[in-house]
């Protein structure tokens, strides 16, 4: 299985900042030992999926609403990202947990959403620094995991990414071990193997993201059990991010 590298710019890049960036990330990228899905602001999807048709870039979206239609004012459905272009979804990110109060329930509800539309979520979990302390990560882990998939049948995991990012190693200055990093993960695998069989865990496509850069992303991508990367603000350097890519195996 390639490596999942995915690409979350977050509230950055206009329409001609996202023109220039894909023009030379196109130019520079060539690694095809990696599936590439960058997630740019909603207003540059369109012209993202311009440029990237043709190419094996995959484009994302960071968000979705868990309605289908109707009087949601300022939310974007699955049904406008599909057919703007876009394949992936991130859900659950600690930015809209924390920020915007997504619950468990809210992003379940958006995980089933995005499946019956097509798309492919990416499921983020992650533990705070207190519940860290308090030696909680794997109760919070296997919570959202659990409750963030209830009522997915197992066919439907093929489709589904999650994301290890624990909350204390997202923009803090803090970074996780690779200890920290693989035992994250495991707990992750378990409670998929828990809740429906051996294969399941082994197959589900377990990320992770947290403070990933130049320095630590190749070390940490060899990890065992790693099926690849989130990356956040080192993304945004489009040379530096094409020379982390390059690099991967």
């Amino acid at each position: 299985m390639k490596k999942k590298i995915i690409a979350n710019f977050k509230m950055n890049q206009t329409i001609q900042e996202s023109k220039a960036y894909f023009t030379k990330l196109i130019s520079k990228f060539e690694n095809d030992k990696i599936e590439l899905i960058v997630c740019p602001p909603f207003t540059s999807i369109s012209i993202a999926n311009f440029f990237a048709r043709g190419t094996s870039i995959k484009i994302g979206g960071q968000n979705l609403s868990d309605e289908e239609i109707g009087g949601q004012t300022g939310e974007i459905s699955a049904k406008m990202l599909k057919d703007a272009g876009v394949e992936y979804v991130i859900i659950g990110h600690s930015e809209r947990r924390t920020k915007f109060k997504e619950n468990n329930l809210v992003i379940n509800k958006k995980i089933k959403t995005a499946l019956k539309t097509g798309l492919k979520p990416i499921l983020c979990v992650g533990e705070t620094v207190s519940e860290k302390i308090a030696g909680k990560t794997v109760e919070v882990l296997r919570k959202q995991v659990e409750e963030g998939i209830r009522g997915l049948y197992e066919n439907e995991l093929e489709s589904l990414i999650i994301a290890y990012e624990p909350v204390w190693a997202i923009g803090t200055g803090k970074f996780a071990s690779v200890k920290d990093i693989e035992d994250g993960c495991n707990i992750v695998r378990k409670a998929i193997q828990d809740l429906y069989s051996d294969k399941a865990g082994r197959d589900i496509c377990v990320i992770y993201g947290g403070g990933l850069n130049s320095v630590n992303s190749g070390k940490i991508l060899m990890a065992k059990g790693i099926d690849g990367g989130l990356f956040g603000k080192s993304s945004l350097d489009v040379d530096s991010f094409v020379s982390i890519l390059n690099k991967i195996k």
